[in-house]
């Protein structure tokens, strides 16, 4: 399925030519127009901040996102479209909106890969911003690094942690899994029952924390789901046995998915039975309202990026106000999901603003997402520079009264463990680099 955000109306056939490496000059595209919208973004800094629409030559992205029955990433590649529409009505990249297609996809290699030659070689995109598929990087990689395009994405798949071509601005859920591990052991789990859904690598997955409960001593069992099919109780019960008494679970779903889990441990009051803890995607008021005041403290989520409430920077406020305006397409509300995608959404911005000369084509922008780095914001632990796994210290949320909260006892920013050895060789990258 395909999404267009941003620019709407059909290019004429002359214009397309800029897809091939044709300059577009920065000037004489017409007068820009208001709207109500862009009246109202006028004050909320994105991009040039104008409150007048930008009407040239577009610079088209493109992405590639997981949505189907149990795992739905749209929210991520949404709220990156939310954000370029912020920009477009705040006069775009020096006049020029941002066109972004997004293709659906349902985790089939031969789809995945069509979907790929189809935003390069058909649709012609400048560059890849956004990509959130569970096998993309498995598939495409080796093709996007032949055709020379940089990608800014949230990874899944191992190998969008392993190339030069990807750089993502979260964890994925092996790393995720991690921080949720040690919280597990921190909080003192006795044994661990690791739960996650049966979708291509659930072994990489769960690699680190099977290192990370070793080197602690700490028994772990390991389970899968059909998510498309899940029986919350079933799962549940069987995931607090496998824990057993003074156990933790370990949970790595979608937040709709996780719900059905944790609602279905309500009802079979197991909610005090384990130490509950989940990956990134649980860090969601959607999921957090919809369980409710029983679950007070006593969900330990890894959260990849900054409370969703109680942080004031002037990033978090940026992306609560865009949310906020343009955020109706985005189902789960204040989330890791959305905050992947504003944050992706900035970068891609960053790097266009950064071209000189008003030339946006394949070239420029490519080697302007590559030499992105010492992006600072108040919504990472620590700047992120264009690289396998610049995102590796997070915080711990949980439930207060239907918003995610931080946990005030742990002190802020937690380091993954390099015990996963994949954490350790990109410490060793930073430290190298000074990054």
């Amino acid at each position: 399925m395909r999404k267009h955000f941003g620019w709407r109306v059909r290019i004429p056939v002359a214009l397309l030519v800029v897809a091939v490496g044709l300059t577009i000059a920065t000037t004489g595209f017409g007068k820009s127009t208001s709207s109500p919208k862009a009246s109202a973004a006028a004050g909320l800094g994105c991009g040039a901040g104008t409150g007048q629409k930008a009407t040239g030559t577009p610079i088209t992205l493109g992405a590639i996102v997981t949505k189907q029955p149990g795992t739905d990433f749209t929210d991520i590649t949404n709220m990156a479209g939310d954000y370029f529409n912020c920009v477009n009505d705040n006069g775009g990249i020096n006049g020029h909106p941002i066109q972004y297609t997004v293709l659906d996809e349902q985790t089939n290699p031969s789809q995945v890969a069509a979907d790929a030659k189809q935003l390069i070689e058909t649709d012609h995109v400048m560059g890849i911003a956004g990509n959130t598929s569970i096998i993309d990087c498995a598939v495409n990689s080796a093709y996007y690094a032949a055709q020379h395009y940089y990608l800014i994405e949230s990874g899944i798949a191992e190998q969008c942690y392993a190339g030069s071509n990807e750089a993502p601005v979260n964890m994925g859920p092996r790393y995720s899994a991690d921080g949720a591990t040690q919280t597990a052991i921190l909080e003192g789990a006795k044994k661990i029952a690791f739960d996650q859904s049966n979708v291509p690598g659930t072994g990489y997955n769960l690699g680190g924390s099977k290192l990370i409960a070793a080197a602690h001593h700490i028994p772990i069992t390991f389970l899968t789901e059909n998510a498309a099919s899940i029986n919350g109780e079933t799962a549940a019960e069987k995931e607090v046995q496998a824990a057993g008494t003074g156990g933790a679970v370990v949970l790595v779903f979608t937040p709709p998915v996780a719900l059905q889990i944790l609602q279905g441990a309500q009802k079979l009051g197991l909610e005090n039975k384990v130490i509950w803890t989940c990956a990134t995607p649980c860090n969601t008021d959607f999921l957090a309202t919809a369980l409710g005041a029983a679950w007070n403290h006593k969900l330990f989520v890894n959260a990849e990026m900054s409370d969703l409430h109680d942080d004031n920077g002037p990033d978090a406020v940026l992306f609560a106000k865009v949310l906020k305006l343009y955020g109706s397409n985005v189902a789960g509300g204040a989330g890791s999901f959305s905050q992947f995608g504003f944050t992706v959404g900035q970068l891609a911005v960053k790097a266009l603003l950064s071209i000189k000369g008003g030339v946006y084509n394949v070239q420029t922008v490519n080697a302007a997402f590559k030499a992105l780095k010492g992006f600072k914001t108040d919504m990472l632990c620590k700047p992120w520079y264009y690289g396998p796994l610049p995102n590796n210290t997070d915080w711990t949320v949980w439930p207060v009264n239907g918003t995610m909260q931080l946990v005030p006892k742990t002190g802020g920013c937690m380091a993954i463990s390099a015990v996963d050895p994949e954490v350790a060789k990109v410490r060793a990258y930073e430290k190298a680099h000074g990054v």
